[in-house]
């Protein structure tokens, strides 16, 4: 498809990613995550390597973003497969694991890193300055670090990067349609707030209750709840009218992120990247990852934990020219000429 039918297939996925999200907010997020989810970590992966990740003469740094996936999912993987461990080195995972936001942000600051570094001497600098002031202040500044590396692969991954992407496209191919498919995706918030729904009609099985909190997802919520003032004695209730309406944003932002990487197959050529070699590699895994979230969820996600961090990290360079072209697109008001053309 060209880049016009590709804008109005998209349009039609945001409309039927949100109606879909009103009417099932809790089993959409768990289908979209279980099911969509693997393949799309896998094939972006494939397409990312066949791009050198964006990196040109600095690919061979993407092995930064290899070792802080390991990091991140080395500890989770090995505490809740339950291989007996020494205590000692027990401790050690636990405190390695809770560094999680830490190294999401290590990641993201040295993606700015290699966009604007020539040498690996200075890359070398600078990755060793932004580990140091990472911890440093994840220590003493901790609230600030703590929402940034918290939402970097969630909500800011799935939204915000999404958005970006979208209006960096529609920048390279001169897509006035493109701009307006941004401007759709970042109106659903809005319309999420204001539609007239009964938060009553909501309530999920148990089963599906705790298959969500699996996922880890209530800190997240708690959080935009808290900005949006609605804790009571402190208590952040998720069944609740507010709570739906996050609910239902996050069902959406995942599921539309999801489908909007399966609609680009013709535009940004990641179908050329993946071989018959690769086809059978990611189609098994696939396939491996499904029977593990249907047999037991929790089992799945373990599985998929290393892979899903691995995409976030790796597609931060990417994410880097992205916004660093909008923003320059917006400075030389470039943006505004799609809305002067006839």
């Amino acid at each position: 498809m060209n880049t016009k039918r590709v804008d109005v297939l998209n349009i039609f996925l945001i409309i039927i990613s949100l109606i879909t999200a009103i009417m099932l907010p809790f089993k959409l997020f768990l289908f979209s995550y279980a099911f969509l989810g693997p393949l799309h970590y896998l094939t972006e992966i494939t397409w990312l390597r066949d791009k050198n990740y964006f990196l040109t003469a600095h690919k061979n740094w993407a092995l930064v973003f290899l070792v802080l996936a390991t990091l991140i999912a080395i500890a989770p993987i090995i505490i809740f497969s339950n291989i007996p461990l020494n205590p000692t080195i027990k401790h050690g995972l636990l405190i390695l694991g809770k560094q999680t936001k830490i190294f999401l942000i290590i990641g993201f600051l040295f993606a700015i890193s290699l966009l604007f570094l020539k040498t690996n001497k200075a890359l070398a600098y600078a990755l060793a300055l932004i580990i140091l002031v990472s911890f440093f202040t994840i220590t003493y500044v901790p609230k600030p670090f703590f929402l940034i590396g918290a939402f970097l692969p969630t909500l800011v991954h799935v939204y915000i990067f999404t958005f970006f992407f979208i209006i960096y496209g529609a920048i390279k191919s001169k897509s006035q349609l493109g701009i307006y498919l941004g401007l759709l995706l970042l109106s659903v918030p809005f319309i999420i707030t204001y539609i007239p729904l009964d938060y009553t009609n909501y309530t999920p099985s148990k089963a599906t209750f705790e298959k969500f909190n699996s996922l880890n997802m209530m800190g997240i919520k708690a959080f935009i709840a808290k900005v949006c003032n609605n804790f009571r004695n402190d208590v952040f209730e998720t069944l609740s009218d507010i709570g739906v309406r996050i609910q239902i944003f996050i069902a959406f932002a995942y599921t539309y992120h999801y489908l909007n990487w399966f609609s680009k197959t013709s535009i940004i050529g990641w179908k050329a990247s993946i071989t018959k070699k690769s086809v059978f590699f990611i189609i098994g895994i696939w396939l491996t990852a499904v029977g593990l979230c249907i047999y037991d969820f929790n089992t799945g996600l373990i599985a998929l934990y290393f892979l899903s961090f691995l995409h976030v990290l790796l597609e931060f360079p990417l994410n880097v020219i992205s916004i660093k072209a909008v923003m320059r697109a917006t400075k030389r008001k470039r943006i505004s000429k799609f809305f002067k053309c006839k």
